[in-house]
């Protein structure tokens, strides 16, 4: 029989973790000293110990350990094989994570696009066609303003446009789409940040698949911010996109 520091130096585990495992019901001792408070461990807890920190070195957590480290091996492969795809969803996360910091590292930028999914919006609004992107200056000038533009790219040249009325007008339905959005604060340029999102959009191999958004938002204290939204599919995967309707 060892006593619980034995048992930590001989297994690499600390004596706080072996009286977790005790307290969650992981891990009792073979006996306890009434007297001294001591704790005793044998060959069996060993053993059991040693499963303990096998099954966290595949990856469960104390809480999926606790339920399968006396269950049949059935529901240890099922926890398993669950693990194994939370893992593999992790993954995932960090390479792009990984890819995302390292673009912006290696580029000169002040936007950080995210991506995300948004639902149906029905708006009314009044079409335009505009040669210049100056020109939609003389559109927004209401302090919240929501203004679409059909691009394929950094504007050149003559381009379809509509703005917000928020009541009458045309009824415009844009649908449930996947978009990359940035929020432009005051002091940024939106023909900049709209520049450096093309750019970022490029990079990403992403295309544009309707009319992007972009609107201008106050609060309560007369702050203002620009939210340009852009519906994206991946240029690298088959895609069936749902076309907007307008």
């Amino acid at each position: 029989m060892w006593r619980i520091g034995q048992l930590a130096r001989m297994t690499g585990v600390s004596d706080r973790t072996l009286r977790h495992y005790d307290k969650i019901g992981l891990l009792a001792p073979a006996a306890v000293d009434r007297v001294t408070g001591y704790r005793w461990y044998g060959v069996a807890e060993l053993t059991r110990l040693e499963r303990i920190r096998g099954l966290q070195r595949l990856g469960l957590s104390l809480r999926q350990i606790t339920d399968v480290l006396d269950a049949p091996d059935a529901q240890l492969r099922q926890a398993l094989t669950e693990t194994v795809a939370a893992l593999r969803r992790d993954i995932a996360s960090m390479s792009q994570a990984v890819v995302a910091a390292e673009d912006r590292l290696a580029t000169d930028t002040s936007i950080l696009p995210q991506l995300s999914h948004v639902g149906p919006r029905r708006l009314h609004v009044r079409r335009l066609s505009v040669e210049h992107p100056a020109e939609l200056a003389d559109w927004c000038v209401a302090p919240s303003t929501v203004l679409l533009t059909w691009l394929t790219g950094q504007p050149v040249g003559g381009f379809r446009a509509a703005v917000g009325t928020g009541r009458g007008g045309e009824t415009l339905t844009l649908p449930g789409r996947d978009v990359v959005r940035v929020v432009v604060p005051p002091a940024r340029g939106v023909v900049g940040a709209g520049q450096e999102l093309f750019d970022w959009l490029d990079r990403n191999r992403l295309a544009l698949t309707g009319p992007t958004l972009e609107e201008r938002l106050v609060d309560a204290d007369g702050v203002g911010a620009t939210v340009l939204e852009v519906p994206v599919r991946s240029t690298t995967a088959p895609h069936a996109g749902q076309p907007y309707v307008g």
